[in-house]
Formats: structure tokens, C-alpha cells, sequence
């Protein structure tokens, strides 16, 4: 009997488990919030057979910065629980570090140099395929609920769309000479995440872009109640251990806590729509925390990311796995599992450059890819970068060398960034906390990932480590010239000062313009 055989087999034993239970009710607090086993499913979904797609998508949360990856301070009892009930990947990778061409990247299937979406704001251009609309046409029921991000092109890749204030993430214009201010009407963004799920076409499979504003600036007290505390508060550290630091973590913690709620709620949901145990749940951000030296760099607090499936029809509770995946490989996983074949994106006509990891979700033991790349692009400032990196290494390649990787604008507004400032200028900064602020930069940076997690000391003229550096080289060129990359002609200007965050509105304007018009072109330039 093969292993598909097997599974299926399974497959079918659960789901007349399911229908045999079905009056079966049992709920288990975690937080404010009860998971309820399935009890009142339709016909229709007793006897689906494709899974249903929930990707949940924080806005600059770091992949450590949660109990299931080991925080013991920041109270994330749904996230925990979901990854004890699922499978928690070790080694997640994002393909950029900045929240639009992420987003952008993870529907297309595509590095974010070919998605015409590479910079911050720019909207994904007409004719771009997407797995939703994909899927749509296979027949699921898409919505997209929450942070959008993506343009007005590919709102019809979705039966509809919840879409949350866009002053989440957008910087309006102070009023009467105020400074603006990043405050949503909603301020988690996932207040819609229930209301798509209960307004679904339930005689279809579903896929739910469930996209939050947390943990976004700008931060605000009363995210979460209670609280958390200074002195709950872990400082890493490139960042000074410094009470307007804390305070900034703190404020961040909250709406972690706050984000960690709504998930609870959905798979809550999920229970009381009975269709939990053939639904596929990924939990992922965006990029990594708003900070200085995290988001927008290629460090690994910018690009690698929280990652746990839970799919109880498949995936065994309670594991983790070693596999690498990056963000990339998201799209060609979701339609293959919708089809049933490994070759399903293919067969769909959708020109995924990423490939399925769908083996790892039965086989936890099972390797997936080699490397991971990720890029860097304009982000409210000019700059470009790429790396490559594995379980163990990490090779960054920065093009821009003139320029210190200024944190991004609301980092910069924020009390951390400002902090740090003043303490450059009395030069009280360790050199950890200073890359911020170095120009030139060096062209290479080399970290040994096991040995120093932090990403502090550059090892690239280091002999010991130079087989590493020449095979890592190698690899970053070879998906260079597969992938049609390029260092552009022609840089971006800053739309921020790169000292207050503040807008310079000398270059700034609003909305801001895709690719094509500013450059005539939505690939190589």
C-alpha cells in the first residue's frame, strides 16, 4: 500500500469520526478564548474532501517574539496552543524585509524583483497571476479580511474583501500643523477575521488572507489588558537597555497579545463552522519587528519569520521540523494541496518560482530546500540588498555601500530610535547597537546563525569560514541569473528624514506611484 493510499485512508477514517461525533462538544479555555470541537458542520462539509486555507498574516512581528518560539515574557496563549496542535517550523524565511512587497510576493508565488511590487507602496500591477484567483477558479469561495497592501488590481482575485483603515500602515497629513500620527479606526485589523468567515459561500472550499495592523506602528497604551510590564521586557542587544526602550517593547508586546486574541477566535470559529480538522492554518508575519536594526534589513530580525501549520485531517500535533522554507514556496503548497498533485501550479498555468512543501506537513523529517533568499529594496529610504542563507549561515550582499541602514520612518519616529540618538551623540552606544549609523557599509557580511544568533560579529575575512563564503557566493549568483535579478539603474530617493522620520514632501506624494510610471517599466531598469 503506498503512503497516498495510506493517507487517504486516514483521511476518510477521520471524517466518519467526524460525522460519528458530531454531537460531541468539547471546549478548552485558552486566555479569553474557547476552541470548540466541530459540532454543527453541513452537508457540504462533512464530505469536502479539499482542505480549506486560513493564512494569517502579523504585521512586524519577529519570529521569536512569542511563547511557541520561546519568549517568556510575551503572553500568547492561541499561538502556543496552535502550535501544539500543529507543526511548528524552525527555519522560516520571508523573501524581503518590508510589508507591501512581502504580501506581494507570498500571493504571486514570485521574488519580489519579479512581481513589479518590489518597493514599499507600489501596488501589484494588472495581469499579475495570484493563487487566489486561482483557487477561485477552481472553486473556493476567497476573502481577504484586514490589512490589504496590495493595490486595486487584484481585488477581483477575491469573492471579497474586509479591508481595514488604511492609516494602519499609511502616514496621513497632520492636522493644523500636527505631526502625523499612524492611528487606525481599527486598530488590531483583524476585527473582520470572524465576520469573513461567518459570511462565506458555505457550500464551498474556502481560502482566508487573514492580514492584521498588529503589531504595526504607530503604539498606543491599551492594546491589551492587562498589560504587559518594563520589566517583563527582554531588550536584545543591538537595541540599548534603556527605559523609553522598554517602553516601546512593552507597547509592542501588547499588540502581539492583542493579535494572539484574534487568532484564538478564528480557529474558534473554524470549530463552530465543523470545518477545523480539513482546514489548513498558517501563521506568518509580514517582516520582522519595527525596530532598529529588525525590520528592513536582511538581518534575522527583519526576514525570517513565525511559522506553524495546523491542519488536524493531516498534520500530526505537537511537532517541529528542521526543513527550510521561505515565504516564496507558500503559493505552489497552497494549490497543490487544492489539487491533489505535486505538479498543480504548473498544471494551473501559474508561474510559482517557489516550490510546494507540502511532503514536510505529513513528514516533519523531510528536507526542503538548500537555501532561502531575500532581498531589500527602497522602504521610505534608498537602499538594496540581498542574501542567502540556510539552517547554520547567513551571507548578506549590500549594493548601496554609502548609505547606514537607516531604520524605517515609523521605527524612526518611534521612542527606541530617538532614544538611540541622543546616545550617539554622547557616544554611549556599544558598537552592536551602532550599525544603524555606519557608513560605509561593507559589501559582505558572513554570521555563523548557531554561534551567534544576534548576528553580531561579521565573519566574512575570517579564513576559517571561507568554503562558506565561496560556496554561499556561488549559489546567490546562480539564483541571481535563474531568477533574472539586477541592481537597478537608478535609485529612489528618500521620502523621510533619515534622523526624525519625518515626511519630506519635497519628494513624497500620495497615493504613491507604482513602478511603471515612475520608471516605465515593471521589470528590469
Amino acid at each position: 500500500m503506498t503512503q497516498q493510499t495510506i493517507r487517504a485512508s486516514n483521511f476518510v477514517i477521520r471524517q466518519v469520526s467526524v460525522s460519528l461525533f458530531l454531537g460531541f462538544v468539547a471546549s478548552v479555555s485558552c486566555g479569553n478564548t474557547a476552541w470548540s470541537q466541530e459540532t454543527d458542520a453541513s452537508d457540504e462539509t462533512k464530505v469536502q474532501s479539499r482542505p480549506n486555507f486560513v493564512l494569517m498574516i502579523a504585521d512586524d512581528m519577529n519570529w521569536d517574539d512569542c511563547g511557541a518560539y520561546g519568549h517568556p515574557a510575551i503572553r500568547t496563549p492561541n499561538l502556543d496552543r496552535l502550535s501544539s496542535e500543529g507543526l511548528r517550523f524552525k527555519y522560516a524565511y520571508l523573501t524581503t524585509n518590508s510589508c507591501s512587497p512581502s504580501r506581494a510576493s507570498i500571493i504571486t508565488g514570485r521574488y519580489p524583483h519579479n512581481t513589479g511590487a518590489e518597493q514599499l507602496h507600489w501596488p501589484i500591477p494588472a495581469g499579475s497571476a495570484t493563487f487566489t484567483s486561482v483557487l477561485r477558479g477552481m472553486g473556493y469561495y476567497t476573502a481577504a479580511a484586514g490589512k490589504w497592501h496590495m493595490g486595486d488590481f487584484i481585488r477581483d482575485h477575491f469573492d471579497k474583501v474586509y479591508e481595514a483603515s488604511t492609516a494602519g500602515f499609511v502616514l496621513p497629513s497632520g492636522k493644523d500643523g500636527e505631526p502625523p500620527k499612524m492611528i487606525a479606526e481599527q486598530p488590531s485589523g483583524c476585527e473582520d477575521w470572524e465576520r469573513a468567515l461567518e459570511e462565506r459561500d458555505m457550500s464551498k472550499p474556502f481560502c482566508m488572507w487573514l492580514a492584521a495592523l498588529d503589531p504595526h506602528r504607530e503604539y498606543t497604551d491599551g492594546a491589551l489588558d492587562p498589560p504587559h510590564r518594563a520589566e517583563d521586557v527582554i531588550v536584545p542587544a543591538h537595541l540599548p537597555d534603556t527605559a523609553d526602550v522598554r517602553e516601546d517593547l512593552r507597547l509592542y508586546y501588547d499588540e502581539i497579545g492583542r493579535l494572539d486574541t484574534y487568532v484564538g477566535k478564528v480557529i474558534a470559529k473554524l470549530g463552530e463552522q465543523g470545518v477545523a480538522d480539513n482546514t489548513l492554518v498558517l501563521f506568518i508575519s509580514d517582516n520582522g519587528r519595527p525596530f532598529p536594526r529588525d525590520k528592513t534589513t536582511l538581518y534575522d530580525g527583519g526576514i525570517r519569520t513565525p511559522w506553524i501549520v495546523r491542519w488536524p485531517d493531516r498534520v500530526a500535533a505537537g511537532n517541529t521540523t528542521d526543513a527550510l522554507v521561505s515565504s516564496v514556496d507558500i503559493a505552489a503548497t497552497f494549490l497543490e494541496l487544492a489539487q491533489g498533485d505535486r505538479e498543480s501550479a504548473a498544471v494551473a498555468g501559474f508561474p510559482s518560482e517557489g516550490s510546494s512543501f507540502a511532503r514536510v506537513l505529513t513528514d516533519p523529517a523531510a528536507s526542503h530546500r538548500d537555501f532561502a533568499f531575500a532581498e531589500d529594496h527602497w522602504h521610505d529610504y534608498e537602499d538594496h540588498a540581498r542574501c542567502i542563507v540556510d539552517q547554520r549561515f547567513k551571507l548578506i550582499r549590500n549594493d548601496y555601500l554609502d548609505l547606514p541602514p537607516t531604520p524605517s520612518a515609523d521605527a524612526g519616529r518611534g521612542l527606541s530610535w530617538q532614544n538611540m540618538l541622543k546616545l550617539e551623540s554622547a557616544g554611549e552606544l556599544t558598537p552592536e547597537q551602532k550599525t544603524c549609523f555606519r557608513a560605509p557599509r561593507p559589501q559582505w557580511e558572513l554570521f555563523d546563525l548557531q554561534r551567534d544568533p544576534g548576528e553580531l560579529k561579521n565573519l566574512i575575512d575570517n579564513p576559517a569560514y571561507a568554503s562558506v563564503v565561496a560556496r554561499m557566493k556561488s549559489r546567490l549568483e546562480s539564483w541571481t541569473a535563474q531568477t533574472g535579478d539586477y541592481i537597478p539603474s537608478k535609485r529612489t530617493p528618500d521620502e523621510f528624514d533619515r534622523v526624525t522620520g519625518e515626511p519630506d514632501h519635497s519628494v513624497r506624494v500620495r497615493p504613491r506611484r507604482s513602478k511603471e510610471e515612475t520608471f516605465g517599466t515593471n521589470g528590469k531598469y
